[in-house]
């Protein structure tokens, strides 16, 4: 007997010691942006560094590789057994964080859930008639009319636990607009490789490596800890103090100070995200405007001088310290129906933009506000200056208001703006996603949920329909150029440039730093 407790003793120990390694082996990560995730709702905002984080938790049907290539995700295998119908056959053995199986239950509930009131995601499911469950591991995706691109447009809408939602009472999403929270928010209960530990907003999120997990996982990180940190002086000192491990972005006046540090190295690469201005079009009277009764930008003769009074060279060269290149397309290289002999800005000429000014009835100008985010994009704040400071000198007097991403998404996503400065990537790396989110005319189920100056075309919205049933490449592409040509002669927006990535790390980290902007947790290793 004493034998036996004695042996028991010695296994004891040695588990002990195993897992007292174990620890002493887990991988930590420190990752620091300038701003916040606002939810962990992977269906209440369509940004990217919000889908990026989140997709670490919450898993799509179809998900993309290394190189933006589709790959089965949640799905297995998909079929089009009729032109308006896609079949998915869901992987088996798949369980969510809490344990419960993910069934074909779960997909009809989440497409739903992203297709309803409150939802960011409309415009991912504008053109669905119908999603029903054919048994517990196979869906169909049936819509309004051939959509080839369907799984390319899915790869950003995550699936959600039905029975977690219901007995946590999040059936739908928060409304990022009315600010209204629910557990969904601060809570979540994926399928992905990372489990949500702990959340506070404006502070720090912590996620650990799920066990579990049905997926290849080839990095080692264990254990994530996410830390917004607004200042950039503040960002990088973290960096090259050790205080975190990897940042993004490295602020362009920092790129050469952290490529240069010892023990530290720095990736870039051309995103694909346009950064542009959008002008309310659709007011009878504009917001925030010293003009009564009037909204100057009705009048495209006042949209093309906002156009061409802004020295896009001198914002390229000052600003963006040459990380950015300049576009006259709501697209970047890279993406599917870029048009490079399009791709030709409006020659700046602020004599042309006074004399246009003056022929719409505007010759000492106007005072308008600006509204733009300061923690969300490359130098987002002194690009809004810039632009304020050039139009000035045609007689265009803008009211700057800089404000964090959490309260400027928002206010300009109940469209409470005049004139605004956003970004935009577009998720399926195909024009269709910026002429249905960006372009066409705004409706209910989510066509132009991000047209939020209400600019319309009839024509574009007509080819913009068209083209997303169109197989023929030839045809779907020249209805593309025409609708883009239709966009620029109308200077519906005003595109400025592609924004360069910068992410700042120690050595010995290795990243897949993706053109889309997005950070999978589970491809980075430690060393």
């Amino acid at each position: 007997m004493d034998d036996t407790l004695a042996t028991l003793r010695r296994w004891g120990a040695a588990a002990l010691l195993v897992l007292q390694i174990a620890a002493s082996h887990a991988v930590t990560l420190r990752v620091a942006n300038q701003g916040d995730v606002q939810s962990m709702d992977p269906h209440s905002f369509n940004e990217s560094l919000q889908l990026s984080f989140v997709n670490n938790i919450y898993e799509p049907l179809v998900s993309r590789d290394r190189n933006l290539r589709l790959e089965p995700g949640l799905a297995v295998r998909w079929a089009q057994p009729t032109p308006t119908v896609w079949r998915f056959e869901l992987r088996r053995g798949v369980r969510f964080h809490d344990g419960t199986p993910f069934t074909s239950d779960d997909v009809v509930f989440s497409f739903e859930r992203a297709a309803g009131e409150g939802s960011d995601m409309k415009s991912y499911t504008a053109t669905f008639k119908t999603v029903r469950r054919i048994d517990d591991h196979t869906v169909e995706i049936e819509t309004t009319a051939p959509f080839p691109i369907l799984p390319e447009v899915i790869a950003s809408v995550y699936m959600m636990s039905r029975s977690w939602c219901v007995a946590n009472k999040a059936q739908t999403p928060v409304d990022r607009r009315e600010r209204v929270e629910n557990a969904a928010s601060f809570n979540a209960n994926g399928t992905g490789p990372f489990r949500l530990k702990e959340r506070r907003p404006a502070a720090r999120t912590v996620l650990v490596r799920n066990p579990d997990y049905w997926g290849r996982v080839d990095g080692n990180v264990d254990e994530l800890v996410f830390t917004p940190i607004g200042n950039d002086a503040t960002r990088v000192a973290a960096l090259l103090s050790g205080e975190i491990d990897l940042m993004e972005p490295v602020p362009l006046q920092d790129i050469e100070r952290v490529r240069a540090s010892t023990g530290f190295k720095l990736l870039q690469g051309p995103e694909l995200r346009v950064i542009f201005l959008g002008m309310d079009q659709q007011r009878d009277e504009l917001l925030n405007a010293d003009v009564r009764g009037r909204n100057p930008f009705k009048d495209r003769r006042v949209r093309q001088a906002v156009y061409q009074a802004i020295d896009i060279a001198s914002i390229r060269s000052r600003v963006m310290r040459g990380a950015a290149n300049p576009v006259a397309l709501m697209v970047s290289p890279g993406v599917n129906g870029f048009i490079p002999e399009l791709n030709q800005r409006l020659p700046y000429d602020v004599d042309a933009a006074r004399t246009l000014l003056s022929q719409a009835g505007y010759p000492k100008g106007f005072g308008v506000g600006l509204d733009c985010p300061n923690d969300r994009y490359v130098n987002d704040a002194a690009v809004c200056q810039a632009v304020a400071a050039q139009l000035a000198r045609v007689g265009i007097k803008v009211d700057l208001r800089t404000e964090s991403k959490a309260t400027y998404f928002p206010k300009i996503l109940r469209r409470d703006t005049s004139f605004y400065l956003l970004g935009w990537t577009p998720s399926t790396y195909d024009a269709h996603d910026v002429l249905s989110a960006l372009i066409a005319s705004p409706e209910d189920k989510g066509r132009g949920q991000y047209n939020l100056g209400g600019y319309r075309n009839p024509r574009v919205d007509e080819l913009t329909t068209k083209l997303q049933s169109e197989v023929d490449v030839a045809k779907r592409n020249a209805m593309i150029r025409e609708a883009f040509r239709l966009h620029q002669d109308d200077v519906g927006h005003i595109p400025l440039h592609q924004q360069t990535l910068a992410w700042g790390m120690k050595k010995n980290i290795d990243v897949v730093q993706q053109a889309d902007n997005f950070m999978p947790y589970k491809w980075i290793v430690v060393r």
